[in-house]
């Protein structure tokens, strides 16, 4: 079978072999690169990958390469080993690799269980579970995350009344921000928790339980390491452009290299310690750690590649003079250590290059007709690559977690003002909304500032989804049925009330919490429309402009009011 249309294997594919356990995003540059290296590459396909996440190929990869081979994962590792070993006849298997958050387990097992080199199943559950992760830091010795684990809010509800506001609520095990919230209070805190414990998550791991951890603030730094016996190698520090947009607090604006080396002085020994009490000896693995007065803290720690789809591979390269974690990787893995061995200890500053990885937010939504903003991204000065999924005639949403976001673009140059002033270019079309061209319906979709100000700290992406498509629906119905000149404000407006289970006046005892302070003793909905002067308006706009407010609602409000 051939799921992502890539080319065919050539005939003359080495005997050595390498398999790839769930090889989407950064995994299927982890296989390309095996494949470029000779390798013949198998691919294990994890139970837990869902169906949608199976197809999500890099485009630098798509047309590529090909595999030999895809092995479904079967009831015991026994089994899949075996059906493994029976595709792979004929090869001599080198390593067993992990290509995304759900197939640490797998790899883990498979990897022992075959004898090649492994971070063995003994701790694996702790390198997914995020809680075990903070259990085994914190019996190292090293700081970790106040925090509590439950399926049942009753088991975490102490925690919480315990904790000062606000306090993040996630699942233990998901990637990408999928799901993570940030509480300001117990109600909010208990809403999505309940939320989360009903919800499939992106990556798996279905009735897991849900992690409640306090706040910390300071500033989130990515530390990637690669590993081979034991020995680590701190292949790049990195720093989020992390912040709030479109009612999520966590959306992701770019990634930039650290270049100061105190930092990465205190940054790099606390993280190693963190792979030692995670008994990660082999294999590139992802830090998430946040940097307070007090000295660093693990968020959490992955045992995978850095994810993004690899984008951000051809950035490294050039900073570092010619690798990437993706590239030594495939040198911790390969039967001989003197590739490993050639890298340094860490990356050597300063860097040889200036650049970063932009990510694209989007506040736009509606169907796109035109990209403009590619085609001129793509003559900066400082362009290397761009990634997306947005082309014309497909479905834009405004970007609230990594999986929606409008693409990646990797800006390189050995000036650094050219590259900053790329980045404020770039920043300016979103700004301007001129990076898309949609359809003439899509401006009633997208909501005006004065309310996108109103935004909250709401970061479940599928509430925001849900809310969002239900307001699209309703103004897309009604454009098609020609009923713009008939509508009746009111019953348009009870229907989003009835959408949105808000009911008149439930707010009334409290009042609605805005960032501009206002909307007291109202219901959300009829606060905001008043606020954007709906209300004044004549019918023919007024369903447009609900649509749009029913929008914002949902990422502005959060129902964090109840």
């Amino acid at each position: 079978r051939n799921r992502t249309a890539m080319s065919p294997a050539p005939e003359s594919s080495s005997q050595l072999a390498m398999a790839v356990v769930d090889p989407v995003s950064t995994g299927a540059t982890v296989a390309l690169e095996a494949y470029q290296r000779g390798y013949a590459v198998f691919a294990v396909w994890t139970r837990e990958l869902t169906p949608d996440l199976r197809a999500h190929t890099p485009l630098a990869v798509m047309g590529n390469m090909s595999y030999v081979a895809e092995v479904e994962e079967a009831d015991s590792v026994a089994e899949t080993a075996a059906l493994l070993k029976s595709a792979a006849a004929g090869y001599d298997l080198v390593a067993v690799m992990c290509g995304t958050e759900s197939g640490v387990k797998t790899s883990d097992a498979l990897s022992e269980h075959l004898g090649l080199r492994t971070n063995g199943a003994k701790q694996s559950c702790a390198r997914r579970n995020k809680k075990q992760q903070q259990d085994c830091v914190k019996a190292a010795g090293l700081r970790s995350v106040r925090e509590a684990l439950g399926t049942k809010w009753s088991e975490v509800e102490p925690f919480v009344r315990a904790q000062e506001m606000p306090v993040i609520v996630k699942p233990v095990e998901s990637a990408g921000s999928d799901g993570v919230k940030l509480c300001q209070t117990l109600e909010e805190a208990r809403d999505h928790f309940t939320r989360l414990v009903g919800e499939a998550r992106r990556f798996g791991a279905q009735n897991a339980g849900v992690l409640v951890q306090e706040f910390l603030r300071g500033t989130e730094y990515v530390v990637d390491h690669v590993s081979r016996d034991g020995v680590h190698k701190t292949t790049m520090v990195w720093v989020y452009d992390k912040r709030p947009a479109n009612g999520a607090p966590f959306v992701y604006f770019g990634m930039q290299p650290v270049r100061d080396p105190e930092l990465v002085d205190v940054l790099v020994p606390y993280t190693r310690g963190v792979l030692d009490a995670l008994g990660m000896k082999n294999g590139p693995s992802h830090g998430e750690i946040m940097l307070r007065d007090d000295g660093p803290v693990l968020v959490e720690m992955n045992a995978r590649s850095h994810g993004g789809d690899g984008n951000w591979v051809p950035l490294a390269r050039a900073l570092t003079g010619g690798y990437s974690q993706v590239d030594v990787t495939l040198d911790a893995y390969e039967r001989s250590p003197a590739r490993f061995d050639r890298i340094p200890d860490r990356f050597e500053l300063p860097f040889k290059a200036s650049g970063e990885e932009v990510l694209l937010v989007s506040a736009q939504a509606g169907e796109v007709v035109a990209t403009p903003g590619f085609d001129r991204i793509r003559t900066m000065s400082a362009f290397v690559s761009l990634e997306t999924h947005v082309h014309p005639g497909c479905t834009l949403e405004p970007t609230v977690d990594v999986f929606s976001q409008a693409g990646s673009v990797i800006l390189c140059h050995p000036n650094d003002q050219v590259v900053r002033e790329d980045l404020a270019t770039i920043r300016r079309m979103e700004k301007e909304r001129r990076m898309f061209v949609l359809k003439e319906h899509a401006s009633f979709l997208s909501p005006p500032p004065s309310v996108v100000r109103g935004r909250s700290r709401s970061g479940s992406s599928g509430e925001l989804r849900k809310i969002y498509r239900g307001a699209r629906a309703i103004t897309e119905g009604n454009l098609h049925r020609g009923r713009y000149p008939t509508l009746d404000p009111e019953a348009m407006r009870a229907r989003l009330r009835d959408m949105l289970h808000d009911t008149p006046g439930k707010d009334s005892a409290k009042g609605t919490a805005g960032s501009d302070g206002g909307f007291s003793g109202k219901s959300t909905l009829d606060s905001l429309l008043e606020a954007s002067g709906l209300l004044a308006r004549a019918p023919t706009a007024v369903l447009a402009g609900v649509a749009a407010v029913s929008f914002v609602l949902g990422i502005t409000i959060g129902r964090a009011s109840r």
